[in-house]
């Protein structure tokens, strides 16, 4: 969408810069030139250098305005290599035409540039001359029925007052991470078990009718030897490995409060008054 003469006023006043075709940024905006006989936009000068010390004319054919920002059809190196022109309000025939046949413009401007400061309610200037003048605001408005800023074009009545205000929220970040890890470590175990053993006891028994056959069985006098096997119990350790429990890791949420601190700004409008009338 071409660049309006209603659009003027903020593109002045924006601090935005001159974009290039390829999207890169060539410079701030410098200042707008008007056709004298149209009231259109025609040219604009880039910024460029150390505190924007040189500008470049850009022709606006075909530019857009996005935001704050101009964007034209051509390239950075397109209009760093235009023609040296200084942007003081004095361009001259020659100066023009160089710069159109440097952006390949068809169209020879009959006579130089004047300067006239715009009237943004009637898109003209107080002197009417062929060639450009640049896009300044007219210093003599009635401040009676329209306000006036200073910095930049002219406003309604009344100053807008604003304040930075905080907008606090959270986000969520990995704040460190939780592990199983299994391992095997040595202890020991003592228990007490009863163990049970043989011992040799000697018994008598005397002779008896039950049992007096089994002792005249033999021959009368002898030698002999009677041997006896004894046993006892010794512990016995075996190991087994047996599953007692299973552990995971799970995770739950917590809510703690935490303050936050930041400066914040805000303007504050003071009314002067040149006499000493009071300020109701």
């Amino acid at each position: 969408m071409p660049i309006s003469k209603d659009q003027l006023g903020n593109l002045v006043a924006s601090n935005g810069d001159v974009i290039g075709r390829s999207g890169e940024k060539i410079g701030g905006i410098g200042t707008i030139y008007l056709d004298d006989i149209s009231g259109e936009p025609e040219w604009v000068t880039v910024k460029a250098g150390l505190f924007g010390a040189s500008e470049s004319f850009v022709p606006l054919s075909g530019a857009r305005i996005a935001g704050n920002d101009i964007h034209v059809g051509y390239e950075k190196e397109t209009v760093k290599d235009a023609p040296r022109v200084d942007a003081n309000g004095n361009l001259s025939p020659e100066e023009e035409q160089q710069l159109y046949v440097h952006y390949g413009l068809s169209g020879t401007q009959s006579t130089g540039y004047q300067t006239g400061d715009v009237d943004y309610d009637t898109g003209l200037s107080g002197t009417q001359s062929s060639g450009y003048q640049t896009a300044e605001v007219d210093g003599n408005i009635d401040r009676a029925t329209e306000g006036y800023d200073t910095s930049g074009p002219t406003t309604d009545d009344a100053m807008t007052r604003s304040e930075e205000r905080l907008n606090v929220g959270t986000r969520s970040q990995e704040a460190g991470r939780a592990r199983l890890r299994k391992y095997v470590v040595t202890e020991n175990v003592t228990q007490t078990i009863p163990v049970s053993r043989e011992e040799v006891r000697l018994e008598r028994e005397p002779i008896t009718d039950a049992n007096v056959g089994a002792a005249v069985s033999g021959p009368e006098i002898s030698e002999e030897e009677h041997e006896v096997i004894l046993h006892e119990e010794r512990p016995v350790v075996e190991k087994e490995a047996v599953p007692v429990e299973r552990l995971r890791l799970d995770t739950e949420t917590v809510t703690e409060q935490e303050t936050v601190s930041e400066d914040v700004r805000k303007e504050q409008i003071d009314a002067d008054i040149d006499d000493d009338r009071t300020i109701r």
